[in-house]
């Protein structure tokens, strides 16, 4: 082998593994503040859908307190999470898109797993609007989870245990003065190209979340 070549193949070892690093790195969030907030009902009389956003940055402690509520851990001598799941199937993942990366949401580990780089907000569906939100969240159907469930049963419980997550945000949303809108409207089949997804990992909803616009 030419010394050439060596160079080549030694850069595109490094790359690769680089790559492959990145893919692979991790944010930790802040520790969810799981006190305070609105009082249940007062929440509820403020919930709604609003299709507008400012696009003033999320700060990463109300973005952990927002997924923390979504479907954290609520009882870690379990695992339980703040969302009920069919037969704690725990199917559904959060994909996290914002204007410098996709984010996978680990729920054990607090963190966001880095999915892909570069801005996807506007892949997260085809309404104007979303791309800008700050935050869009995306579920994520993992069936492969759900062993030997039917297939009507898989398709009917991942998108109520989906139901169960979006209200969450919802509630959250109207509890820190948040806006936000669930999406049914979404190209599914390009953006589980551009995540990378597996054939048995299905996009059910997306949400948007923001400030109000001023």
């Amino acid at each position: 082998m030419t010394r050439k070549i060596f160079t080549i193949v030694f850069l595109s070892i490094v790359i690769a593994a680089f790559a492959q690093e990145n893919q692979t790195q991790s944010i930790p969030l802040p520790k969810p503040q799981i006190t305070g907030g609105k009082p249940l009902m007062e929440a509820l009389s403020l919930r709604k859908s609003t299709r507008e956003f400012s696009e003033k940055e999320i700060p990463l402690q109300v973005l952990s307190n927002l997924l923390w509520a979504a479907n954290g851990i609520n009882r870690p001598e379990s695992g339980k999470r703040t969302a009920p799941s069919a037969s704690n199937w725990q199917e559904i993942d959060i994909y996290v898109a914002t204007p410098k990366a996709v984010y996978l949401y680990d729920a054990k580990a607090n963190s966001l797993k880095i999915v892909k780089e570069g801005d996807l907000r506007a892949d997260f569906g085809r309404q104007a609007f979303v791309k800008t939100a700050p935050v869009v969240l995306a579920y994520v159907a993992d069936y492969s989870k759900m062993g030997r469930a039917a297939q009507t049963d898989k398709d009917f419980y991942s998108a109520t245990d989906t139901g169960f997550i979006s209200q969450n945000v919802y509630l959250f949303c109207a509890s820190e003065g948040l806006n936000t809108v669930v999406l049914g409207i979404v190209d599914r089949t390009n953006l589980s190209s551009k995540l990378g997804l597996k054939p048995e990992q299905k996009i059910i909803l997306t949400q948007p979340v923001g400030y109000p616009k001023k």
